[in-house]
């Protein structure tokens, strides 16, 4: 029986092929990315993020803070995607 102490139990496969040298933590990372968008739900919650994020616009009124926080939702989704292209990609 394994130790499971600590974040031990948590890794993968993709995790061990790593530690071998096989595959980049950064490649690894965005497979799992553009897996994990693949699917038809993973679709439907990509393009959720992407309409209230990328395709979301505010008024002339709107405050310095929201404008922040909203840019930075936009740099979070755009990561995702940057991820899922490479993933796509094989990199």
């Amino acid at each position: 029986m394994t130790d499971n102490k600590g974040w031990q139990w948590f890794a993968t496969a993709t995790a061990a092929e790593n530690a071998a040298g096989d595959v980049s933590e950064e490649a690894s990372l965005a497979i799992a990315f553009a897996r994990c968008f693949s699917t038809g739900e993973g679709r439907r919650v990509l393009q959720h993020l992407r309409s209230c994020t990328l395709e979301r616009t505010l008024g002339p009124s709107v405050t310095d803070a929201h404008l922040r926080h909203l840019e930075g939702q936009r740099q979070l989704v755009a990561q995702v995607l940057m991820l899922i292209a490479q993933g796509e990609q094989g990199v």
